[in-house]
């Protein structure tokens, strides 16, 4: 059954911009490991990538309830097209310096805040509330099968051919992606949103903090986002240190780590596209608990094996919960959050789960500088298990749908 015209054109815009953030997800840590091996400069990677989710995670909510959210995923893509094409510049005239790939990263993670709060609001804006978790399914089992699949494996590939060819590829697709946003129906502010038109600083901070503050006494959000940026707080404490592990003791290729980072996300891709019929079936609570635990025993399992096929299995099935996790946790809020607050009301929701991102990668470096990286991927593990008993066991099935009843948001009709 199709969910609309104006959703396929969401859907390309966001398959174009995850086909490139896939490629970049491989290239920039190969990148990296040319320029240091150092496990503290590795993970600032990801800290250049997400501290713009602590910086300006809310103003981009705020922006997201304010003006037109097209223009909000076209401008995005286009800065992100803009970024990468200067760094092809530097790689051209062979200036490798890992602070200029820190800076472009920085900028791309700037934009992303931008894209992703923007892009987050608007499908309860293109489709019946009956179809959300459909919808939701469709664009993460996406996002998974590109942005972790075919996106890295050709990333890594054509690193392999040369940096600069990955990287003018990025930007194409990024500016691809912005020309499909840009063909998206006109998305202003609800007209109950009586901030929409006024934009002086005081306005604009009232406005931020309207969207905190029904984001923070919403109970269950907050449990929701303080289980997920734990999940989030180890996954970059390790994510950084993963190249550094692969490329190591694992023993794998350049050539072949696209792959490697790649056959998890077959397992996103499924429990992105089983999540319709699983979630319902066995709840959203002992799937909050799946998305912590999972992840937990893989890392451990990094840790302390040496064989490659079972690292993979092992990240294979912590990629099924996150996903079904991803889906539990989207559809409630877009459904649980008025679309006059939902921009706002995301963006505190993601300071905490992203803002942890460049907190545990910075963390993960450290520990990975003491401690050597496989004992890192022990402790994050213990971490990770210990963070799910003291905050997954208060979200239950029950709460899940008495709050995704209790409020609806206030959409258009959905536009074909």
């Amino acid at each position: 059954m199709t969910l609309g015209r104006s959703f396929t054109k969401l859907w390309w815009s966001q398959g174009l911009s995850n086909l490139s953030d896939g490629l970049v997800l491989a290239a920039v840590p190969l990148l990296a490991v040319t320029m240091t091996r150092d496990p503290l400069l590795i993970s600032g990677m990801t800290v250049a990538q997400f501290l713009p989710w602590l910086l300006f995670t809310l103003p981009s909510g705020a922006l997201a309830d304010r003006i037109d959210r097209r223009l909000i995923m076209v401008w995005g893509n286009v800065i992100r097209a803009v970024g990468f094409g200067l760094l092809v510049l530097t790689l051209v005239a062979d200036l490798r310096h890992i602070t200029i790939l820190y800076l472009a990263v920085f900028l791309a993670g700037t934009a992303e805040t931008l894209v992703d709060n923007a892009a987050l609001t608007v499908p309860p804006r293109l489709v019946k509330r009956s179809d959300l978790e459909r919808a939701n399914g469709r664009l993460f089992a996406t996002q998974s099968a590109i942005n972790n699949f075919v996106g890295p494996t050709a990333g890594a590939a054509l690193f392999a051919i040369s940096a600069i060819l990955v990287f003018t590829s990025s930007a194409g697709l990024f500016a691809l992606a912005a020309l499909a946003a840009f063909t998206l129906p006109r998305m202003l502010p609800t007209a109950s949103d009586t901030s929409g038109a006024k934009h002086t600083p005081g306005e604009v901070v009232r406005s931020i903090k309207e969207g905190w503050s029904y984001f923070w006494n919403h109970r269950l959000l907050r449990r929701v986002a303080f289980i997920s940026g734990s999940i989030n707080l180890f996954s970059s404490a390790t994510g950084g240190l993963l190249v550094l592990l692969a490329t190591g003791p694992l023993g794998v290729s350049d050539s072949w780590y696209g792959i490697f980072i790649a056959v998890p996300a077959v397992g996103a891709v499924i429990g992105s596209l089983i999540a319709a019929r699983v979630v319902p079936a066995i709840g959203g609570g002992p799937v909050t608990w799946l998305a912590a635990l999972v992840p937990a025993a893989s890392y451990v399992v990094l840790g302390l094996s040496g064989n490659v096929f079972l690292v993979e299995v092992f990240m294979f099935f912590a990629a099924i919960a996150t996903a079904l996790n991803q889906i539990v946790v989207s559809t409630l809020r877009q459904a649980a959050v008025p679309d006059e607050l939902l921009g706002r009301a995301t963006a505190g929701y993601r300071l905490i789960v992203l803002g942890a991102v460049p907190v545990g990668a910075f963390l993960g470096g450290g520990l990975g500088r003491w401690l050597g990286p496989r004992s890192t991927f022990v402790v994050c593990g213990i971490g990770l298990a210990l963070a799910a008993l003291v905050f997954a066991s208060r979200v239950t099935t029950r709460a899940l749908r008495e709050a995704e009843q209790t409020v609806h948001p206030t959409a258009a009709e959905p536009i074909a």
